[in-house]
């Protein structure tokens, strides 16, 4: 590298475009995170890091700040929905560490957000900065704004979800795939959830059922329960995890299943409730000096828990690559981007399609082939968790 770092301009104060801007600038390289909101909220209840996120972390220096807060789950356990038997058991404590090379966290979004801006600075992340339009061209990339105001960077990353507008200035408009599911998500208190048995120990919890699954995991260093709940329903379209749902309905839905189930969705007063959308795969996220990067490029549902984890993959990949390129070389460094990172997360985007319907088999055959599966779990997975992402980058760039 002959010139200057470029400057890049994120759309996007998320998790992924606060890693992306924090490890850029650990790299010496100028960013800005422009966020649409005025304040940034922390949404969303909990989140599984996997080792693969985990490194991540550590590359961007915030995992010692999210050290206290995680929970480290003992073991994954799979329960059927009414009797509560444990169809499959991993442990998770010291054998997921010992294979995949990094432990395995869950903490409060919220919690993992602010770690990234601590780390970051508010000072590099502008409020109320509603993007409209992005432009490229040779030289550089323009941000149009609601306000009137216009940004122009050597590189401009939409990091600004799955109704990203800047993948729309891009590609034009297209359609989110709805999944015919919503998912119900809330932290609850372990204070009112003191009367049942299974919570002694932290453990990571699936339970399986005909037409509905539903996920339970320890957050905030133990002191409150994150839930998903996942239910049929092709009436309610509304995708914000700002949307409140009926908690007696939501109750109602899982009627019958096993009473640890029933335990912690009686003590949840408010729960958020958002439809399940992902997108189809993209055919490439850059134009010249523009890309994408998280759910912007490669929207996934929830049913491999890799949603987070491979927004700081990219931000990782991607600050590298800039890092490592002057302004005149920014659009291949966006290229290279891509190369590395889209097939891996297109083969997420679809094996989290084909969990929603293997986490909500009936009893019967088909139910009984999927635990049998599940005991080679550990194996099936390595190639999520055990991915060294610097590693990856190193060997394709060699």
């Amino acid at each position: 590298m002959t010139g200057k770092h470029p400057h890049v301009a994120v759309v996007g104060g998320g998790i992924g475009g606060l890693a992306l801007a924090l490890g850029l600038r650990r790299h010496g390289v100028e960013a800005v995170v422009h966020e649409q909101a005025r304040e940034l909220a922390h949404q969303g209840a909990g989140v599984a890091i996997g080792a693969n996120g985990h490194r991540a972390l550590r590359e961007l220096g915030v995992a010692h700040r999210l050290a206290a807060s995680a929970a480290q789950p003992v073991r994954a356990d799979f329960r059927h929905w009414r009797t509560g038997r444990s169809m499959v058991s991993h442990r998770l404590t010291g054998l997921y560490e010992e294979r995949f090379g990094a432990p395995f966290w869950t903490v409060e979004r919220a919690a993992l957000q602010q770690a990234l801006l601590n780390e970051l600075g508010p000072r590099h992340v502008r409020l109320g900065a509603r993007c409209t339009q992005v432009e490229t061209t040779a030289d550089a990339a323009v941000i149009r704004f609601e306000d009137g105001n216009e940004v122009e960077a050597d590189a401009v990353v939409g990091a600004d979800g799955i109704h990203s507008s800047v993948r729309h200035s891009l590609f034009g408009p297209d359609e989110a795939v709805f999944s015919g599911t919503s998912g119900y998500r809330a932290l609850v208190p372990m204070d009112r959830l003191r009367h049942v048995p299974e919570l002694a120990e932290p453990v990571l919890w699936l339970w399986l059922g005909p037409g509905r699954h539903f996920i339970a995991y320890p957050v905030a260093d133990g002191s409150a329960l994150n839930f998903l709940a996942v239910v049929p329903d092709n009436s309610w379209t509304v995708e914000s995890w700002s949307t409140e749902g009926d908690a007696a309905e939501l109750l109602a839905a899982f009627e019958g299943w096993h009473p640890f189930v029933g335990s912690v969705l009686a003590a949840c007063e408010r729960p958020g409730r958002w439809a399940l959308y992902d997108r189809e795969p993209q055919r490439t996220w850059s134009a010249g000096r523009v890309t994408l990067l998280g759910d912007a490029a490669h929207a996934m549902l929830p049913h491999h828990g890799q949603g987070a984890n491979q927004a700081l993959e990219d931000a990782v990949v991607l600050a590298h690559l800039l890092a490592r390129t002057d302004t005149t070389g920014v659009p291949s460094a966006l290229r290279a981007y891509e190369r590395l990172r889209r097939p891996r997360t297109r083969l997420l985007q679809t094996g989290s399609r084909k969990n929603a319907g293997c986490f909500q088999l009936p009893d019967g055959p088909e139910a009984d082939a999927r635990n049998a599966r599940l005991a080679t779990l550990p194996d099936d997975l390595a190639w999520i968790h055990g991915h060294d992402t610097l590693g990856s980058l190193r060997a394709a760039t060699a």
